[in-house]
């Protein structure tokens, strides 16, 4: 008789519920139904003109695309470095970028390259799972700070004091700003604050800073750009990515401010797990800090902040409860709170929404396992049209319910 076979358990992590959304929005579009899908974190207009066009002269002119640099072919790296001197106003070296397979492609070099198995890794929930999923896979014990409105769903150098406290010293803190689900950010003070605290410690910080380019000022303000935690300090891990800001989310690259310490490491890493980033997607991203394409995203942006405007207005309409300030990025994180209605947790809200009214949403529990069960996250990238509609279904099926 054969014997059984293993699965690790290290790999058992929990499903992305977002991902077995999209299935079920692909099963009712494929027996037409309409549907409108505000679950994934995708900009729906793609990548800048110019960036499609340079893929499509590339693919057309047969180009060879062999295997590049592991980190990436020069010319990106020092783009993207000037990148930082255009937003920034800082210097970064070129041989500091390492240009990834997405920002997930960052997350685990940067996790492999920083922890040890059985190091202890601080971060916000609610948060994106990912972190956790992949720190846990890695043998790193996740220690979630319960970051709630009081500290705007972000991690504070008291949460981080008392984690301490709690379960001895830590060696990593997971930051992002804006922050997935919620789009809250940390003010260039509180960012100053977790980076010293994080030195005078030797807790290597690792900032997502991917949603940068997409936050919202003040009314009367002019100041938008998020603060970078290279500005402070470059022992940091700066992770950053093509996907939100551009648009490009299945070009699948994405790139990691990597400090020296870590640099030899990351290279051999990266050679290792994934060779090099895809090639094409490489030489079209150059195109992406052309003025022509800063502009598109900056009008994408523009969109953004018109459909924020629209949401917000129609909170009073939707009666859910709390929710996050949605500083940046393109979420609204809400307690459904009397709207939930005779449903059992969001879950379920969620799915009857999805099969009555075609309007797709993400549960909470995606994002935060313990208090999540009666939270939403409703992403507005699809859209002004897409979202002000999604809310009319959203009014009539609460209504009915």
């Amino acid at each position: 008789m054969q014997s059984k076979l293993k699965v690790a358990d290290r790999a058992k992590v929990p499903a992305f519920e977002v991902m077995n959304i999209l299935d079920r929005v692909a099963q009712l579009r494929a027996a037409g139904r309409n549907v409108i899908s505000l679950c994934a974190g995708e900009p729906n207009d793609g990548a800048p003109s110019a960036v499609s066009k340079r893929a499509a002269e590339i693919h057309a002119a047969g180009t060879p695309l062999t295997y590049t640099p592991a980190l990436g072919i020069r010319d990106l790296r020092e783009a993207i470095a000037g990148h930082y001197k255009r937003w920034y106003n800082i210097e970064v070296s070129a041989d500091n970028v390492a240009v990834t397979t997405g920002s997930s492609g960052a997350f685990m070099l940067t996790f492999l390259s920083a922890f040890n198995a059985g190091d202890k890794v601080a971060l916000a929930r609610p948060g994106y799972p990912a972190y956790a999923n992949i720190l846990r896979t890695l043998g790193i014990d996740v220690i979630e700070l319960d970051a709630g409105q009081e500290s705007r769903y972000q991690p504070t150098v008291e949460l981080l004091e008392a984690a301490w406290r709690e379960h001895g010293r830590l060696d990593g803190l997971m930051l992002a700003s804006p922050a997935n689900p919620t789009g809250t950010m940390v003010s260039g003070g509180e960012l100053e604050e977790l980076a010293g605290w994080c030195k005078e410690r030797g807790v290597r910080l690792i900032s997502d800073e991917i949603y940068h380019g997409i936050d919202y000022p003040e009314p009367g303000s002019e100041v938008r750009r998020s603060v970078s935690a290279w500005e402070l300090d470059t022992d940091t891990v700066v992770i950053s990515s093509f996907s939100k800001y551009w648009g490009m989310t299945g070009w699948r690259l994405g790139w990691a401010l990597v400090p020296d310490d870590m640099l030899s490491t990351v290279d051999a890493l990266a050679g290792n797990v994934a060779l090099c980033p895809p090639a094409p997607a490489q030489y079209a991203a150059l195109t992406a800090f052309t003025e022509d394409s800063y502009a598109e995203a900056e009008a994408r942006v523009a969109e953004f902040a018109r459909t924020r405007a629209a949401v917000l207005d129609s909170m009073g309409r939707l009666g859910w409860g709390e929710s996050a300030p949605a500083d940046g990025a393109f979420y609204l994180y809400a307690d459904l709170g009397d709207q939930l209605g005779s449903h059992e947790n969001a879950a379920a809200y969620c799915a009857a929404l999805l099969e009555a009214e075609g309007v797709a949403i993400v549960p909470g529990n995606d994002f935060d396992h313990v208090n999540g069960q009666h939270h939403v996250r409703l992403s507005f990238a699809a859209g002004f049209d897409a979202v002000t509609e999604a809310i009319e279904r959203i009014v009539r099926f609460q209504g009915n319910a």
